[in-house]
């Protein structure tokens, strides 16, 4: 009976989908679910979704809750992480101060002086939670959803000994999409997809085994419903030569090209038919909207869910935990140290690969070099991201200061002084939440 701890199990999202995922495999259907999260009320609408879909599947599984993380990870056997380490009181002041100066924000979780901000503060506390499973279950599989991804799992990488993946969905939602504008069936797909988190690229995607790349271009070009759904990364396509993961949205904060102008952001990040084409603030607005309703959102859902919904995503985590406890092996793209896999990326830094899960654990994938195009793109975020960990870890400023000077969207908009007024601004904002850093003067 394999015991699989949730820690911010308050992410009702992720916890209700994951748990119905492991549950329909037959080696996990008696699996206990550990929950774990600081906010009890979230914590208990979360037990409840996951006491019914139990029912509703007549699974002998079973569910305990407890606000005492230290007892959720004792004897786990697998560990998901979907934390969100500061309220959105403070995350909305990663959008809304570099909104002031100039720099339009969509999303702000991964990358840009947001998700520099957002990794501050959150790379402390997954440490203290991976001390923990170092002390209560060395042996366990950890997978990490919370972003920002690759600077999270960097620190946990370089600073523990946890075995440890970073998942995200883009890489086979990506493959999905250009699958269902091809026509083709995903039975009939293959691909090679690698870089880094939010920017892997699709190296290789074949149809039938004959590269799809010619007939994609030519759907985009002479369907303009096609190019719509997916301005930003469908003009990077068309450009670079390669089909890049995450959404449009995303995307448009990851370079110098989109949203350095308000008429760049009316072109390509206002419309289109795709879930974030990369208007300002997009996700925050959300959060802002659902905080008086997702309560009575989520008891009118809980009160609605039936059998139906008992059906397997697409989703990596039951896969991996299934490969790792069962034996079922599975490859899969995640978030990993780079020891030579992909040759012309720095070396330790954090890169998506594909990855076999077996009862060994992870087994990354050697991919060799990104064309030149990709991982110019890559390495020039993987070095703001590794002075951003640095400043993480040392409590040094100045680090911050500099890994924002050379995130693309910033230094596509201010000054190097423009910058560091900015930057001081945030600390300013964030210093409750920022106690490894003493002193900011810079």
């Amino acid at each position: 009976m394999a015991k699989i701890t949730f820690i911010g199990a308050g992410s009702l999202g992720f916890t209700r989908g994951l748990v119905k995922d492991i549950l329909t495999f037959s080696g996990l259907k008696d699996a206990t679910f550990s929950l774990t999260d600081v906010n009890t009320e979230r914590l208990g609408f979360s037990k409840q979704a996951v006491e019914k879909i139990i029912q509703l599947g007549q699974y002998p599984a079973k569910v305990e809750v407890t606000t005492d993380r230290k007892e959720a990870l004792k004897g786990a056997d697998a560990v998901i992480i979907t934390i969100l380490a500061s309220p959105v009181s403070v995350w909305r002041g990663d959008i809304e101060i570099p909104k002031k100066y100039g720099v339009d924000t969509n999303i702000g979780d991964t990358r840009s002086a947001s998700g520099v901000f957002r990794a501050l503060r959150t790379i402390p506390v997954m440490l203290d939670i991976c001390r923990d499973i170092e002390r209560y279950c060395p042996q366990a599989i950890v997978l990490n959803y919370t972003n920002p991804m690759a600077m999270l799992c960097r620190a946990i990488q370089r600073m523990t000994s946890v075995r440890l993946v970073g998942l995200c969905h883009s890489v086979q939602g990506t493959a999905e999409m250009l699958a269902r504008w091809l026509g083709a069936d995903m039975k009939e797909i293959t691909y090679l997809c690698a870089g880094i988190n939010h920017q892997a690229w699709f190296i290789e995607y074949r149809w039938k085994g004959k590269d799809a790349y010619p007939l994609l271009r030519e759907k985009i070009l002479k369907t303009r419903k096609i190019y719509n759904e997916e301005i930003v990364r469908n003009e990077m396509f068309l450009h670079l030569d390669y089909y890049v993961t995450e959404s449009s949205g995303h995307n448009s904060e990851y370079n110098w090209w989109f949203r350095k102008r308000p008429d760049l952001i009316k072109k390509y990040c206002t419309k289109g038919t795709g879930w974030n084409p990369g208007v300002y603030a997009y996700i925050l607005k959300g959060y802002l909207a659902r905080e008086k309703s997702w309560k009575q959102q989520y008891k009118e859902w809980l009160a609605k869910l039936d059998t139906s919904y008992l059906q397997r995503s697409h989703e990596f985590a039951a896969y991996i935990i299934n490969a790792v406890l069962v034996g079922e092996p599975f490859v899969f793209n995640g978030n990993v140290a780079n020891t030579g896999l992909i040759t012309n990326l720095p070396e330790k830094a954090c890169v998506e690969v594909p990855v076999l899960a077996d009862r060994r654990g992870f087994n990354p994938l050697y991919v060799g070099p990104l064309p030149p195009q990709c991982a110019a793109l890559n390495n020039i975020n993987i070095y703001v991201e590794e002075m951003a960990v640095e400043s993480a870890l040392t409590g040094e400023p100045k680090l911050t200061f500099q890994a924002i000077a050379f995130d693309p969207l910033t230094a596509s908009v201010l000054s190097l002084r423009e910058i560091k007024k900015m930057v001081k601004e945030m600390f300013q904002w964030n210093q409750p939440y920022l106690p490894q850093f003493k002193k900011v003067d810079f």
